[in-house]
């Protein structure tokens, strides 16, 4: 699955010469707390937070009433707040990649370009979306988790042996297991009872870890 299946397209953007009030506002109307800024060559330049807009504000010490603070933020421009340094990704780059991005580099968002031009962006809400329908949380089924060992033909064997019982896989994710000489494996199985699972599970010595 790659971003342009998944991202957000022709997000909302800003201009660098935006006040940080019309900024929030904006935040508050669409509902959304990122925004990335494009120059007047529409080149994006940065991206502005809900979390940049709120440190923007005085501290709770400060001696200004409310109208020297609403004046000093009128004045103040998006350019001055937002971060410069973006990180952003093509829009045919892979999910994983776009989800391991965000992580190493502890940031809740990515915008997405077409070459120069801004065509989306994916936030951390669209990863979890994605993360439901990979795992096929939304249909009914007996979710297993097991380990299989680090060899070929292992998931081909209990695959055949579920469709022989007609049962239908609806979705199968695997991951590093804790015995590097293993993978974890979670299936969610549709069309079969619980015990018929667990009837196949046994038949081919696999040791479930979980299963509901």
């Amino acid at each position: 699955m790659i971003i342009a299946g998944i991202m957000t397209k022709n997000p909302v953007f800003v201009t660098p010469d935006l006040s940080v009030n019309d900024a929030k506002a904006l935040m508050t109307r669409e509902k959304i707390q990122k925004l990335p800024v494009l120059n007047k060559n529409n080149e994006l330049v940065g991206i502005v937070t809900q979390k940049e807009l709120l440190n923007a504000g005085p501290s709770a010490a400060t001696t200004l009433d409310m109208y020297e603070i609403s004046y000093l933020l009128s004045k103040l421009k998006v350019v001055n707040i937002m971060n410069k340094n973006v990180i952003s990704v093509q829009e045919t780059e892979t999910i994983e990649e776009a989800a391991r991005i965000m992580a190493d580099n502890n940031i809740g968002c990515l915008p997405v370009m077409k070459g120069k031009l801004l065509v989306g962006i994916i936030t951390e809400s669209d990863l979890f979306r994605t993360f439901v329908d990979l795992f096929g949380a939304r249909h009914l089924g007996i979710r297993v988790t097991f380990s299989l060992d680090e060899k070929p033909g292992q998931l081909a064997v209990l695959t055949k042996a579920i469709a022989d019982k007609n049962g239908n896989i609806i979705s199968l994710v695997t991951s590093e297991g804790d015995d590097v000489s293993k993978r974890r494996v979670t299936c969610r199985i549709a069309d079969l009872d619980m015990d018929s699972v667990k009837a196949i599970y046994k038949e081919l010595d696999i040791k479930i870890e979980d299963i509901r």
